[in-house]
């Protein structure tokens, strides 16, 4: 199946092609050196439900993650459909953020350079390039690392912080971000791992960084009258490009 096809299903087949981006983002994840094998996670509310989440069951490493092997499961971490187990922090993790925030889809990793900003006492995403200064004053931090996420109190804890903003920053842990569309919420995970790049790498110079004034955040932030691609198109046009890429290295996410 084209991406043109996948993208153009009916509303009918709208659980096929969360699959089919689900698959493909955790593909990408491998491509973009964002995953640690078969662990981390990526998360979506089955459409037309609001208790039920896809996931890519334990054990299966990201670069051969298909539509057809996503399960469904339940707040209690039960699979209600499909073959596989849920992994625990998977549920006690995003379980909760999604019930409780109300986020579609939520995707975690330790990817390397986000990971690494997360190692530091100051651990901010600061605005020194425009990259960055799209996400200021929209990460969540949890600068209390408490172990291994193991109850549903954790991802009760975790979910509060989060409010209303589109990414979290984990202290000595890693990243999350969330979005509407599994084209939004990795195409933010994929900015903001650059970002942390440039930052470490700037830092590394042992150089001053330059840090833009609130003035030209908030009109970096401000999307133009004339722009003829809005912030959904282009989260839908990434996405795409990106499936097309997958589909010439490493096809087959969508069987």
């Amino acid at each position: 199946m084209s991406v043109q096809q996948i993208t153009s299903l009916p509303f009918a087949d709208a659980v096929w092609q969360a699959k089919v981006h689900l698959a493909a983002a955790l593909r990408l994840a491998v491509l973009d050196g964002l995953e640690e094998g078969i662990d981390n996670h990526f998360t979506m509310l089955v459409p037309g439900r609001t208790d039920q989440y896809l996931l890519l069951p334990y054990g299966l490493h990201w670069s051969e993650a298909r539509a057809s092997d996503m399960i469904v499961f339940n707040d209690a971490g039960e699979t209600v459909e499909g073959d596989g187990v849920v992994e625990l922090s998977a549920q006690c993790i995003h379980a909760p953020m999604h019930r409780i925030t109300g986020v579609k889809v939520v995707l975690h990793t330790h990817q390397p350079w986000a990971t690494a900003l997360n190692m530091l006492q100051n651990n901010r995403l600061l605005p020194a390039t425009q990259t960055a200064a799209f996400f200021y004053n929209r990460i969540a931090y949890d600068d209390h690392y408490q172990g291994l996420a193991k109850t549903m109190a954790e991802g009760e804890r975790l979910a509060a912080m989060l409010e209303d903003k589109q990414a979290m920053f984990l202290k000595n842990h890693g990243v999350i971000t969330v979005g509407d569309t599994v084209a939004q919420a990795y195409r933010r995970l994929y900015k903001l791992e650059k970002a942390c790049q440039t930052q470490l790498l700037a830092m590394s110079s042992g150089q001053p960084l330059e840090v833009m004034s609130d003035a030209v955040i908030a009109e970096v932030q401000q999307r133009a009258p004339a722009d003829r691609h809005p912030s959904g198109e282009r989260d839908r046009l990434y996405f795409e490009a990106m499936m097309r890429v997958l589909d010439r290295v490493n096809p087959g996410y969508a069987e």
